[in-house]
């Protein structure tokens, strides 16, 4: 991550209001030349940039503008630990657009045939239908059953390809879990 302050020419304007830290300061922490401050100073430029508090968004601390403002030599340092983003991946639902509705039991169909070893509530959970629809369709009692043509959901990008994996694993485990239940089962039984 770079060391430079979100929306610095907003930054900096609010630490030339603000602060009495040097022009040059100001420019090393922004990331910014020192004839820009100056300009920022006398009104040419930046005229219409709100001023973006530093403190406030956690980039900087009225110590760190203290000790500084005391040592013209100091050079500010920002608090990169406070605005790391993270790169976890949340789930969206992303909108279907109407044209790619009818991708959805045509994706359900084509996992029923290829994985059939997934749940109906997987492959909804998958594809985003209901589970009833799953099952109708697993059944050939879907109303337009006829009309369906297997598709892959990953190519149709309703999915990735991560998501298939987790899913047909998660299934693998489920069956080795199930086995080994049954066996447990059909050996307490002869006992």
């Amino acid at each position: 991550m770079s060391n430079t302050p979100l929306m610095p020419m907003a930054t900096a304007v609010w630490l030339v209001e603000n602060t009495t830290l040097t022009f040059k300061q100001i420019a090393n922490f922004c990331n910014m030349h020192e004839v820009e401050i100056q300009g920022i100073a006398d009104g040419e430029v930046a005229k219409g940039i709100k001023a973006y508090n530093p403190i406030i968004s956690g980039q900087l601390s009225r110590d760190e503008i203290e000790l500084s403002s005391k040592d013209e030599n100091r050079p500010l340092q920002i608090k990169s630990a406070d605005i790391e983003i993270s790169n976890v991946e949340q789930k969206i639902k992303k909108y279907v657009p109407l044209s790619k509705r009818q991708d959805k039991p045509d994706s359900a169909l084509w996992l029923i045939k290829n994985h059939n070893i997934l749940k109906d509530s997987q492959i909804a959970r998958l594809v985003g239908i209901t589970k009833n629809t799953v099952t109708s369709i697993r059944n050939k009692s879907y109303w337009n059953y006829n009309n369906l043509n297997p598709k892959d959901p990953v190519a149709l990008n309703l999915f990735s390809q991560k998501d298939l994996i987790e899913a047909v694993e998660k299934a693998e485990r489920r069956i080795k879990r199930e086995k080994k239940e049954k066996e447990k089962q059909k050996n307490t039984n002869t006992v």
